[in-house]
């Protein structure tokens, strides 16, 4: 390989990445409905070199979900292995910004996305894996008794799509509003004092995309 094919190959590369971290932010603000045109402003290329690198929406709201999910589940990972505690995991990885914004609104919050997103075996795998490891902290804050015992894994990831559905921007004004929603729903699920909740443990199992 010549070294303008490297050059050529690595800007491709870049512009690709530039425009799955714009999709990403734009996705989680916004959900996934802007304009194509707009994405391709936050990234710094042209519509073209967007169409170029993903030729419709669809393409781009799998990279974005594969992207996402992949990132948040290696942070639930490095949270449940170096947090003194699995609650402690649990804020941390509720903590996270971007990327689990932008999950939560094509896994749980866009149905046009849950759509796309439904035969894509790659995104389920990438979906699945992070439910498991966001099931296994739910599960050993329990055993810790810091989370009260008769919550799921789903009743989390929606009681957390509900506040992360719109976030406000770092400069926003709303942002202590949203940081002090996020603290009381996350009192809300410590294991004293807790009312009798209604029906069953909404699980993982239950948010599946297909």
């Amino acid at each position: 390989m010549t070294a303008s094919e490297t050059r050529l190959r690595a800007d491709a590369q870049r512009n690709r990445d530039q425009i799955v971290a714009a999709a990403r932010q734009v996705f989680a603000a916004a959900g996934p409905d802007v304009p194509m045109e707009e994405i391709a402003r936050a990234a710094g290329v042209g519509v073209g070199t967007l169409y170029r690198r993903f030729p419709d929406r669809e393409a781009l709201i799998r990279a974005v979900a594969r992207e996402s999910f992949a990132q948040v589940l290696a942070d639930a990972r490095e949270a449940a292995a170096e947090e003194p505690s699995a609650f402690d995991a649990l804020v941390r990885v509720v903590g996270r910004s971007h990327q689990l914004q932008a999950s939560v609104q094509l896994a749980l919050v866009s149905e046009r996305a849950r759509e796309i997103l439904k035969g894509d075996p790659e995104t389920a795998a990438s979906r699945d894996a992070l439910m498991a490891e966001l099931d296994a902290i739910v599960q050993a804050a329990q055993a810790e008794g810091s989370i009260r015992a008769d919550v799921g894994t789903g009743d989390v990831a929606i009681l957390f799509s509900l506040v992360l559905r719109q976030p406000p921007a770092v400069d926003d004004p709303a942002l202590l509003a949203f940081e002090r929603a996020a603290a009381i729903m996350l009192d809300g699920l410590r294991s004293s004092p807790a009312s009798p909740l209604p029906g069953r443990p909404i699980t993982g199992e239950d948010l599946r995309i297909s």
